[in-house]
């Protein structure tokens, strides 16, 4: 496989340090912790939003520090949760008079890596907490964890808990209102094709040319089941079903729908799988109030898509339509 690859080990530390070059005025970068930092934090005003999960999900996390979202972000190798010493460090460094909320995705490495380095945080005198998220649907259990995957849903308690901490919300509140960002969202993926991790150099699971992975995983864990491959309006018609039937989504409901691309599929196929699914939850008099079309969660190059919905209410849509300013910019 051709990729954009110098020494595969130090494809993580150079591409958080082009990160941080393109953003002067407003990250920091720690090459030791591999963190990224807002430049203005830690702040006495606020609660410090950290996120960390393995690398090769961009623009999930490092990509997301700023104002109205993360603070920091302390991401391990491709795919693999930071070291615990990461999470210590950069909770150190982000302590603030109000305290640190860690953001961890559901997978068993997150957990334990961030489950200590609370704990050594701690020790040190530090108010830290830490909110699970687990809103793919797809499968109970996989390889990587112990209940549901956190995957784009992600997203939206980033943006949540984000916005709420720029307001001075303190920690308590910010976990009341991200666990009830994450208990009214959902998510599944199909995958048409494999990531080829840049360690790896080639393909990290085998999927035939007409074939498509149904509730993939964002490291390519095996999802509900392989099938063969169908139209795009048959895929979307499922993933609304399964991610719909979930919560269950009803008549009458107003909700956030993002269709993510997993880092290999044009965005014109995702505003494609957008139009069908917007019609499907228009005749189950589902409203879609908001919508996110573009690449939030990525398995580095993998060819597929997630759908994502998250039940609205005037606090939940407040919040997600804050102001934030992150380092991609389209202009």
């Amino acid at each position: 496989m051709k990729k954009f690859v110098n020494d595969p080990k130090r494809f993580v530390p150079e591409m958080l340090e082009g990160i941080a070059l393109a953003n002067p005025d407003t990250l920091t970068y720690v090459p030791e912790f591999n963190l990224i930092m807002r430049s203005d934090a830690p702040r006495e005003d606020k609660v410090s939003i950290v996120q960390g999960s393995g690398s090769g999900h961009e623009p999930a996390h490092v990509m997301i520090v700023g104002r109205g979202m993360l603070d920091a972000a302390c991401p391990g190798d491709v795919f693999a949760a930071p070291p615990m010493d990461y999470v210590y460090e950069t909770a150190k460094r982000l302590a603030s008079p109000k305290g640190v909320l860690l953001l961890v995705n559901n997978y068993t490495g997150d957990r334990m890596a961030f489950d200590m380095g609370k704990e050594m945080a701690e020790a040190d005198g530090l108010k830290v907490e830490i909110l699970m998220v687990d809103d793919d649907v797809a499968v109970k259990d996989s390889t990587y964890t112990i209940g549901r995957r956190g995957v784009a849903g992600n997203f939206f308690v980033i943006k949540a808990v984000g916005a709420a901490s720029e307001r001075g919300a303190d920690l308590d509140e910010l976990l009341r209102i991200g666990r009830k960002v994450n208990s009214v969202t959902r998510s599944m993926g199909v995958a048409l094709t494999a990531c080829t991790p840049p360690a790896k150099g080639s393909p990290l699971f085998e999927l035939g040319a007409d074939e498509m992975e149904f509730g993939v995983g964002i490291h390519g864990e095996p999802g509900r089941e392989r099938r063969p491959l169908t139209n795009a309006d048959a895929i979307v018609d499922e993933l609304v079903e399964a991610v719909a039937s979930d919560l269950p989504f009803a008549d009458g409901d107003r909700v956030a729908l993002m269709i993510n691309g997993l880092g290999g599929t044009p965005i014109s196929e995702l505003y494609l799988l957008f139009r069908r699914a917007h019609g499907l939850l228009a005749e189950r008099g589902i409203t879609v109030g908001r919508s996110y079309v573009n690449e939030y969660c990525t398995s580095l190059d993998m060819a597929g898509a997630s759908l994502t919905m998250v039940r609205l209410d005037d606090e939940i849509e407040e919040l997600l339509a804050a102001p934030a300013e992150v380092a991609i910019r389209v202009f």
